[in-house]
Protein backbone atom coordinates (compact mmCIF):
# COMPACT_ATOMS: atom_id res chain seq x y z
CA UNK A 1 0.00 0.00 0.00
CA UNK A 2 1.45 3.34 -0.70
CA UNK A 3 0.42 7.08 -0.34
CA UNK A 4 1.33 9.87 1.96
CA UNK A 5 2.94 9.81 5.29
CA UNK A 6 0.16 10.26 8.07
CA UNK A 7 2.00 12.83 10.46
CA UNK A 8 -0.39 13.11 13.49
CA UNK A 9 0.71 16.11 15.83
CA UNK A 10 0.14 14.49 19.02
CA UNK A 11 -0.53 11.68 21.03
CA UNK A 12 -4.25 12.13 20.88
CA UNK A 13 -4.49 12.30 17.21
CA UNK A 14 -1.93 9.75 16.63
CA UNK A 15 -4.70 7.34 18.94
CA UNK A 16 -7.47 8.40 16.49
CA UNK A 17 -5.40 7.44 13.83
CA UNK A 18 -5.07 3.86 15.20
CA UNK A 19 -8.35 3.48 16.30
CA UNK A 20 -9.82 3.99 12.79
CA UNK A 21 -7.21 1.30 11.32
CA UNK A 22 -8.22 -0.90 14.19
CA UNK A 23 -11.73 -0.69 13.11
CA UNK A 24 -10.74 -0.77 9.53
CA UNK A 25 -8.68 -3.35 10.34
CA UNK A 26 -6.09 -1.10 7.99
CA UNK A 27 -2.24 -2.26 8.42
CA UNK A 28 0.20 0.41 9.42
CA UNK A 29 3.54 1.27 8.32
CA UNK A 30 5.01 2.85 11.54
CA UNK A 31 7.69 5.00 10.86
CA UNK A 32 10.36 6.60 12.67
CA UNK A 33 13.10 8.97 11.34
CA UNK A 34 13.66 6.00 8.74
CA UNK A 35 17.62 5.56 10.32
CA UNK A 36 16.61 1.70 10.51
CA UNK A 37 13.90 1.54 8.28
CA UNK A 38 15.25 -1.36 6.35
CA UNK A 39 16.16 -3.93 9.67
CA UNK A 40 13.23 -6.52 9.43
CA UNK A 41 10.95 -7.53 6.43
CA UNK A 42 8.95 -4.33 4.73
CA UNK A 43 6.00 -3.63 5.88
CA UNK A 44 2.90 -3.01 3.96
CA UNK A 45 0.39 -0.79 5.17
CA UNK A 46 -0.88 2.71 5.47
CA UNK A 47 2.05 5.05 6.64
CA UNK A 48 2.22 6.61 9.95
CA UNK A 49 5.21 8.79 11.14
CA UNK A 50 5.87 9.81 14.60
CA UNK A 51 7.89 13.18 13.49
CA UNK A 52 5.01 15.46 15.14
CA UNK A 53 5.29 13.75 18.54
CA UNK A 54 9.12 15.81 19.13
CA UNK A 55 10.42 17.90 22.30
CA UNK A 56 11.95 16.82 25.93
CA UNK A 57 8.91 16.85 28.05
CA UNK A 58 10.91 16.21 31.12
CA UNK A 59 14.67 16.95 32.53
CA UNK A 60 16.00 16.82 36.13
CA UNK A 61 19.23 16.97 36.57
CA UNK A 62 19.55 16.23 39.95
CA UNK A 63 17.31 13.27 39.62
CA UNK A 64 19.12 11.99 36.30
CA UNK A 65 15.89 11.74 34.74
CA UNK A 66 14.90 12.66 31.46
CA UNK A 67 11.93 12.21 28.86
CA UNK A 68 10.91 13.18 25.56
CA UNK A 69 8.63 12.43 22.87
CA UNK A 70 9.28 9.78 20.56
CA UNK A 71 10.02 11.70 17.47
CA UNK A 72 13.02 13.55 19.25
CA UNK A 73 15.97 13.40 17.43
CA UNK A 74 18.12 11.56 19.66
CA UNK A 75 21.37 14.26 18.97
CA UNK A 76 18.62 17.04 20.40
CA UNK A 77 18.59 14.66 23.46
CA UNK A 78 22.23 13.62 23.94
CA UNK A 79 22.96 17.48 23.31
CA UNK A 80 20.80 18.65 26.25
CA UNK A 81 22.87 15.97 28.21
CA UNK A 82 26.31 16.87 27.33
CA UNK A 83 25.41 20.55 28.33
CA UNK A 84 24.98 19.24 32.11
CA UNK A 85 28.06 16.36 31.90
CA UNK A 86 25.46 13.45 31.71
CA UNK A 87 24.51 10.64 29.55
CA UNK A 88 21.93 7.42 28.42
CA UNK A 89 24.05 4.49 29.93
CA UNK A 90 23.00 2.39 27.27
CA UNK A 91 25.35 4.23 24.32
CA UNK A 92 22.78 3.99 21.75
CA UNK A 93 24.28 3.27 18.27
CA UNK A 94 24.38 4.86 15.06
CA UNK A 95 23.65 2.52 11.92
CA UNK A 96 23.37 4.99 9.60
CA UNK A 97 26.96 4.45 8.43
CA UNK A 98 25.94 0.58 8.46
CA UNK A 99 22.63 0.70 6.81
CA UNK A 100 23.46 3.17 4.26
CA UNK A 101 20.52 5.59 5.70
CA UNK A 102 23.06 9.00 6.13
CA UNK A 103 19.98 11.40 5.54
CA UNK A 104 17.48 9.79 8.22
CA UNK A 105 17.43 11.19 11.88
CA UNK A 106 17.73 8.65 14.71
CA UNK A 107 14.71 9.74 17.59
CA UNK A 108 14.19 8.14 20.85
CA UNK A 109 11.70 6.02 19.83
CA UNK A 110 13.37 4.17 17.04
CA UNK A 111 16.30 3.55 20.02
CA UNK A 112 13.43 2.27 21.97
CA UNK A 113 11.97 0.03 19.48
CA UNK A 114 15.20 -0.95 18.57
CA UNK A 115 16.55 -2.07 22.40
CA UNK A 116 19.75 -0.19 20.39
CA UNK A 117 22.42 -0.91 22.94
CA UNK A 118 26.33 -0.15 22.51
CA UNK A 119 29.41 -1.07 24.12
CA UNK A 120 28.30 0.32 27.68
CA UNK A 121 26.12 -2.74 28.16
CA UNK A 122 28.69 -4.84 29.64
CA UNK A 123 28.61 -2.50 32.50
CA UNK A 124 25.14 -0.49 32.42
CA UNK A 125 22.77 -2.55 30.51
CA UNK A 126 20.37 -2.30 27.81
CA UNK A 127 18.25 0.53 26.41
CA UNK A 128 15.40 -1.70 28.31
CA UNK A 129 17.59 -1.02 31.51
CA UNK A 130 17.55 2.56 31.43
CA UNK A 131 13.84 2.57 30.82
CA UNK A 132 11.94 3.60 33.33
CA UNK A 133 8.84 4.87 31.89
CA UNK A 134 6.46 4.61 28.32
CA UNK A 135 3.74 5.85 26.92
CA UNK A 136 1.98 4.33 23.78
CA UNK A 137 -0.70 3.59 21.40
CA UNK A 138 -1.63 0.20 21.04
CA UNK A 139 -2.99 -1.59 18.85
CA UNK A 140 -6.94 -0.74 19.78
CA UNK A 141 -6.08 2.92 19.55
CA UNK A 142 -5.85 3.33 23.40
CA UNK A 143 -3.43 5.39 24.77
CA UNK A 144 -1.35 3.35 27.41
CA UNK A 145 1.34 4.78 30.51
CA UNK A 146 3.41 2.19 32.03
CA UNK A 147 6.52 3.24 34.62
CA UNK A 148 7.28 6.11 36.53
CA UNK A 149 8.67 9.63 35.84
CA UNK A 150 11.53 9.49 38.88
CA UNK A 151 12.95 6.55 39.81
CA UNK A 152 11.38 6.23 43.28
CA UNK A 153 8.05 5.80 41.45
CA UNK A 154 8.10 3.01 39.20
CA UNK A 155 5.62 0.73 39.98
CA UNK A 156 2.87 -1.74 37.90
CA UNK A 157 3.52 -4.06 35.66
CA UNK A 158 7.09 -3.84 33.86
CA UNK A 159 5.85 -2.90 30.32
CA UNK A 160 8.40 -0.27 29.83
CA UNK A 161 10.64 -3.66 29.06
CA UNK A 162 7.97 -5.15 26.79
CA UNK A 163 8.45 -2.27 24.64
CA UNK A 164 11.75 -2.02 24.16
CA UNK A 165 13.06 -4.42 21.17
CA UNK A 166 9.37 -4.55 20.19
CA UNK A 167 10.16 -2.88 16.42
CA UNK A 168 6.53 -1.14 16.99
CA UNK A 169 4.59 -4.47 16.51
CA UNK A 170 2.78 -4.31 20.31
CA UNK A 171 2.33 -0.22 20.24
CA UNK A 172 3.61 3.10 19.07
CA UNK A 173 5.80 4.24 21.66
CA UNK A 174 4.88 8.17 22.04
CA UNK A 175 7.27 9.07 25.32
CA UNK A 176 10.33 7.55 27.02
CA UNK A 177 11.84 8.09 30.36
CA UNK A 178 15.38 7.29 31.08
CA UNK A 179 17.40 6.74 34.03
CA UNK A 180 21.18 8.79 33.47
CA UNK A 181 24.66 8.62 34.58
CA UNK A 182 26.98 11.33 35.08
CA UNK A 183 29.42 11.57 31.99
CA UNK A 184 33.03 10.31 33.20
CA UNK A 185 35.72 13.20 33.48
CA UNK A 186 37.99 11.04 30.95
CA UNK A 187 38.67 7.64 29.32
CA UNK A 188 41.55 5.39 27.89
CA UNK A 189 41.85 2.18 26.28
CA UNK A 190 44.08 -0.72 26.60
CA UNK A 191 44.81 -2.68 23.36
CA UNK A 192 46.57 -5.86 22.87
CA UNK A 193 47.66 -6.94 19.38
CA UNK A 194 47.78 -10.48 18.06
CA UNK A 195 45.65 -12.55 20.46
CA UNK A 196 43.57 -15.71 19.18
CA UNK A 197 39.90 -15.40 19.43
CA UNK A 198 40.23 -17.80 22.53
CA UNK A 199 42.59 -15.93 24.22
CA UNK A 200 41.01 -12.54 23.66
CA UNK A 201 38.02 -13.81 25.27
CA UNK A 202 39.53 -15.12 28.53
CA UNK A 203 41.14 -11.48 28.76
CA UNK A 204 38.22 -10.07 28.40
CA UNK A 205 36.57 -12.42 31.03
CA UNK A 206 39.04 -11.97 33.31
CA UNK A 207 38.79 -7.96 33.05
CA UNK A 208 35.48 -8.43 33.97
CA UNK A 209 36.00 -10.15 36.69
CA UNK A 210 38.47 -7.89 38.52
CA UNK A 211 38.53 -5.40 40.45
CA UNK A 212 39.05 -2.43 37.94
CA UNK A 213 35.83 -1.50 36.51
CA UNK A 214 36.15 -1.52 32.92
CA UNK A 215 32.84 -0.02 30.77
CA UNK A 216 33.41 -2.00 27.54
CA UNK A 217 35.62 -4.87 26.00
CA UNK A 218 35.87 -5.76 22.13
CA UNK A 219 37.66 -7.47 19.82
CA UNK A 220 38.30 -7.69 16.31
CA UNK A 221 39.49 -10.94 15.08
CA UNK A 222 42.91 -11.19 12.37
CA UNK A 223 41.67 -10.10 8.86
CA UNK A 224 41.90 -8.46 5.98
CA UNK A 225 45.74 -8.15 6.53
CA UNK A 226 44.96 -6.88 9.90
CA UNK A 227 46.34 -8.11 13.16
CA UNK A 228 43.54 -9.12 15.54
CA UNK A 229 43.27 -6.06 18.76
CA UNK A 230 41.38 -7.20 21.52
CA UNK A 231 40.23 -3.65 23.61
CA UNK A 232 39.40 -2.77 26.87
CA UNK A 233 38.11 0.66 27.81
CA UNK A 234 38.35 2.37 31.65
CA UNK A 235 36.42 5.39 32.30
CA UNK A 236 35.98 7.87 35.44
CA UNK A 237 38.41 10.52 37.14
CA UNK A 238 41.74 10.94 35.27
CA UNK A 239 43.84 9.16 38.28
CA UNK A 240 41.23 6.37 38.71
CA UNK A 241 41.65 5.73 35.38
CA UNK A 242 45.59 5.96 35.21
CA UNK A 243 45.64 3.80 38.27
CA UNK A 244 43.01 1.21 36.90
CA UNK A 245 44.81 1.04 33.24
CA UNK A 246 48.41 0.22 35.16
CA UNK A 247 47.28 -2.39 37.56
CA UNK A 248 44.99 -4.20 34.58
CA UNK A 249 47.83 -4.39 32.29
CA UNK A 250 50.14 -6.01 35.13
CA UNK A 251 47.36 -8.56 36.12
CA UNK A 252 46.68 -9.45 31.92
CA UNK A 253 50.70 -9.51 31.45
CA UNK A 254 50.89 -12.96 30.06
CA UNK A 255 48.48 -11.80 27.00
CA UNK A 256 51.77 -9.37 26.28
CA UNK A 257 52.55 -5.65 26.70
CA UNK A 258 48.81 -3.65 25.30
CA UNK A 259 49.12 -0.09 23.96
CA UNK A 260 47.44 2.46 25.95
CA UNK A 261 45.25 4.93 23.76
CA UNK A 262 44.72 8.15 25.01
CA UNK A 263 40.87 9.86 25.16
CA UNK A 264 40.61 11.45 21.92
CA UNK A 265 41.97 8.05 20.40
CA UNK A 266 39.77 5.69 22.43
CA UNK A 267 36.69 7.93 22.08
CA UNK A 268 36.84 7.44 18.35
CA UNK A 269 37.58 3.97 18.17
CA UNK A 270 34.84 3.10 20.49
CA UNK A 271 32.32 5.47 18.73
CA UNK A 272 33.46 2.90 15.37
CA UNK A 273 32.67 -0.25 17.57
CA UNK A 274 29.43 1.53 18.76
CA UNK A 275 28.32 1.76 15.14
CA UNK A 276 29.79 -1.08 13.64
CA UNK A 277 31.81 0.28 11.44
CA UNK A 278 33.70 -2.98 10.71
CA UNK A 279 30.44 -3.87 8.81
CA UNK A 280 30.58 -0.88 6.91
CA UNK A 281 32.42 -1.89 3.83
CA UNK A 282 31.38 -5.81 3.87
CA UNK A 283 30.57 -7.61 0.78
CA UNK A 284 27.10 -9.31 1.57
CA UNK A 285 24.44 -10.16 4.41
CA UNK A 286 25.80 -8.08 8.05
CA UNK A 287 24.41 -10.30 11.65
CA UNK A 288 24.77 -10.55 14.87
CA UNK A 289 24.72 -12.97 16.75
CA UNK A 290 23.99 -12.97 21.06
CA UNK A 291 25.56 -15.76 23.08
CA UNK A 292 27.37 -16.12 25.96
CA UNK A 293 31.20 -14.75 25.51
CA UNK A 294 32.83 -18.28 26.54
CA UNK A 295 31.06 -19.05 23.30
CA UNK A 296 32.45 -16.75 20.99
CA UNK A 297 35.25 -18.39 19.43
CA UNK A 298 32.83 -21.61 18.89
CA UNK A 299 30.23 -19.65 16.71
CA UNK A 300 33.45 -17.37 14.74
CA UNK A 301 34.85 -21.30 13.30
CA UNK A 302 31.17 -21.63 12.92
CA UNK A 303 30.78 -18.52 10.94
CA UNK A 304 33.93 -19.06 8.92
CA UNK A 305 33.35 -23.11 8.26
CA UNK A 306 29.69 -21.36 6.43
CA UNK A 307 31.56 -19.13 4.30
CA UNK A 308 31.47 -15.78 6.51
CA UNK A 309 33.55 -14.50 9.05
CA UNK A 310 33.62 -13.03 12.44
CA UNK A 311 34.45 -9.35 12.52
CA UNK A 312 33.79 -7.88 15.78
CA UNK A 313 33.27 -9.25 18.95
CA UNK A 314 31.63 -6.80 21.69
CA UNK A 315 30.05 -7.03 24.92
CA UNK A 316 33.21 -8.62 26.20
CA UNK A 317 32.14 -11.66 23.45
CA UNK A 318 28.51 -11.25 24.16
CA UNK A 319 27.64 -9.93 20.80
CA UNK A 320 29.56 -11.13 18.02
CA UNK A 321 29.43 -9.35 14.33
CA UNK A 322 29.47 -11.56 11.08
CA UNK A 323 29.59 -10.62 7.36
CA UNK A 324 27.92 -13.55 5.33
CA UNK A 325 26.75 -14.22 1.55
CA UNK A 326 23.67 -13.13 0.95
CA UNK A 327 22.47 -16.47 0.67
CA UNK A 328 19.06 -18.44 2.79
CA UNK A 329 21.99 -21.57 3.04
CA UNK A 330 24.06 -19.30 4.96
CA UNK A 331 21.47 -17.72 6.97
CA UNK A 332 20.31 -21.13 7.97
CA UNK A 333 24.34 -22.04 8.84
CA UNK A 334 24.37 -18.65 10.79
CA UNK A 335 21.40 -19.54 12.66
CA UNK A 336 22.51 -23.22 13.30
CA UNK A 337 25.91 -21.72 14.42
CA UNK A 338 24.46 -19.72 17.24
CA UNK A 339 21.56 -22.40 17.88
CA UNK A 340 24.46 -24.88 18.68
CA UNK A 341 25.90 -22.47 21.48
CA UNK A 342 22.84 -22.14 23.09
CA UNK A 343 22.59 -17.99 21.38
CA UNK A 344 20.44 -16.47 18.56
CA UNK A 345 21.22 -14.63 15.44
CA UNK A 346 19.68 -11.26 13.82
CA UNK A 347 20.26 -10.02 10.34
CA UNK A 348 20.88 -6.73 10.44
CA UNK A 349 21.35 -6.07 6.78
CA UNK A 350 20.68 -7.66 3.88
CA UNK A 351 18.61 -7.46 0.13
CA UNK A 352 15.02 -7.02 0.63
CA UNK A 353 14.38 -10.53 -1.19
CA UNK A 354 16.72 -12.29 1.52
CA UNK A 355 15.19 -10.32 4.23
CA UNK A 356 11.78 -11.81 2.96
CA UNK A 357 13.46 -15.59 1.82
CA UNK A 358 14.80 -15.87 5.89
CA UNK A 359 13.40 -14.37 9.02
CA UNK A 360 15.43 -11.19 10.31
CA UNK A 361 14.87 -12.02 13.84
CA UNK A 362 15.10 -15.70 15.07
CA UNK A 363 11.23 -16.91 15.25
CA UNK A 364 10.41 -18.11 18.90
CA UNK A 365 9.92 -21.99 19.21
CA UNK A 366 7.20 -24.04 21.35
CA UNK A 367 6.56 -22.28 24.72
CA UNK A 368 8.12 -18.91 23.76
CA UNK A 369 5.96 -18.67 20.54
CA UNK A 370 2.90 -19.70 22.25
CA UNK A 371 3.76 -16.71 24.77
CA UNK A 372 4.92 -14.68 22.19
CA UNK A 373 1.63 -15.04 20.22
CA UNK A 374 -0.64 -14.34 23.04
CA UNK A 375 1.07 -10.83 24.09
CA UNK A 376 0.51 -9.68 20.75
CA UNK A 377 -2.67 -10.71 20.23
CA UNK A 378 -3.63 -8.45 23.60
CA UNK A 379 -1.83 -5.56 22.67
CA UNK A 380 -2.27 -5.99 18.85
CA UNK A 381 -5.55 -7.87 18.64
CA UNK A 382 -5.97 -6.83 14.61
CA UNK A 383 -2.28 -7.15 13.82
CA UNK A 384 -2.41 -3.80 11.82
CA UNK A 385 0.90 -2.67 14.05
CA UNK A 386 3.97 -3.07 11.70
CA UNK A 387 2.61 -6.85 10.57
CA UNK A 388 5.30 -9.04 9.28
CA UNK A 389 8.30 -6.88 10.37
CA UNK A 390 9.42 -9.53 12.30
CA UNK A 391 9.12 -12.08 10.34
CA UNK A 392 6.71 -13.63 12.08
Amino acid sequence: MSGPIQAPADEAELAHVVAEAFAARTPLDIRGGGSKRDVGRPVHGAAVGTGGLSGITLYEPAELVIGARAGTPLAELTAALDANGQMLPFEPADWRGLLGSGEARPTVGGTVAANLSGPRRLMAGACRDALIGVRFVNGRGETIRNGGRVMKNVTGYDLVKLMAGSWGTLGIVTEAIFKLLPRPETSASLVWSGLTDEDAVALMSAAAGSPYEISAAAHWPAGDGMPARTVLRLENFAPSVAYRAERLARELKRHGAPDRLDEAASSALWRDIRDAAPLRDAAGAVWRVSVAPSRAPAVALALRQAGGAARLFDWGGGLVWAAAPETAEAAAAIRRAAAAQGGHATLVRGSEALRLAVPPFTPPAGPLAALTARIRAAFDPAGILNPGKMGE
